[in-house]
C-alpha cells in the first residue's frame, strides 16, 4: 500500500510492534502482537492501544484520533513484515466488535486490488471460509503471504 505509515518498533522475533498515532486527540500509543494459536502456523493478529501501565492492548477504547487510514496502513504495514519473517503462516484477524470487524473489511476492500497480489485473503462466515469478495459482512479474515 502506498500509503503514509507511522515508523515502527518491533521486538527481535517480529511477533510485537508498536507505533505512536499522531492525531488530533494527541499522541496515542498502538500496539500490534502476532499470538500463536491452538492450530499449527496459524497467528491471531491482535491491535489496539496500549495500556502504558500495563503494556497490554485495549482493543475495546475508541481512540478517534483522526489518522485511521495512516494507523490501518501501518498494521497492514506489521503484516508484511510478519510475513516476511514467517512466510508460511496464516494471520486471523477480526475486531473486537461488530463495528471494528467491518472497519477492517471497509479498509480490505478499499485497497483489495493492492494487498491480493501479495495475500490469500478469505473471509470466515460462521465457520466457514470463503475467497474474499468484496461486498461481504464477514466476521473475520484469513491471510497468507502468497510467494
Amino acid at each position: 500500500m502506498n500509503l503514509p505509515k507511522y515508523s515502527l518498533n518491533s521486538s527481535d522475533r517480529m511477533m510485537t510492534f508498536e507505533f505512536i498515532s499522531e492525531g488530533n486527540k494527541g499522541l496515542i500509543h498502538k500496539l500490534v502482537r502476532f499470538q500463536a494459536t491452538n492450530l499449527k502456523d496459524v497467528y491471531n493478529l491482535a491491535f489496539g492501544d496500549k495500556n502504558l501501565t500495563t503494556g497490554d492492548i485495549d482493543d475495546k477504547v475508541i481512540s478517534n484520533n483522526g489518522d485511521s487510514e495512516k494507523v490501518l496502513a501501518t498494521v497492514v504495514s506489521t503484516l508484511y513484515a510478519f510475513t516476511d519473517k514467517y512466510t508460511d503462516v496464516w494471520v486471523y484477524a477480526t475486531g473486537s466488535t461488530k463495528a471494528r470487524t467491518r472497519l477492517y473489511r471497509m479498509g480490505i476492500t478499499k485497497f483489495f486490488s493492492e494487498v491480493e497480489n501479495d495475500f490469500e485473503i478469505f473471509g470466515q462466515l460462521q465457520d466457514d471460509w470463503d475467497s474474499f469478495k468484496i461486498g461481504i459482512e464477514y466476521e473475520g479474515f484469513l491471510v497468507k503471504r502468497k510467494k
